[in-house]
């Protein structure tokens, strides 16, 4: 991933963390796993973790301990109503710069 790419992802990634767990909850692997699988080859696990760590911190999430048989209980993350709102707000902002840098992209009309 280009330079330009991490940029504009580090940007973007609490709401796509936010995207992923609105559709069900999930640990701090799963999600690294699925953005891997989706093509961000270079997101770290760090990343995620501190990310998560900050949006717990913020309210947006809600934390549950589940045991696992691999080691110590998983923090599984899930989305609640405040971080539902929240993300209702990146999306609006995305699709509003979307618009507009398509707007740019075609001449600035």
């Amino acid at each position: 991933m280009g330079k330009q790419m991490t940029e504009m992802l580090k940007g973007t990634l609490e709401g796509i963390v936010l995207a992923i767990l609105s559709g069900r909850p999930a640990y701090g692997y799963e999600i690294t796993a699925w953005l891997r699988e989706q093509g961000f080859s270079d997101i770290a696990e760090g990343t995620i973790y501190a990310l998560l760590v900050r949006i717990e911190q913020r309210g947006l999430v809600d934390v549950e301990k589940v045991s696992s048989e691999k080691g110590p209980p998983r923090k599984v993350y899930s989305l609640n109503p405040q971080g539902r709102e929240y993300l209702e707000e990146f999306w609006r902002t995305w699709s509003f710069l979307a618009e507009r840098l398509e707007q740019l992209r075609k001449g600035g009309k």
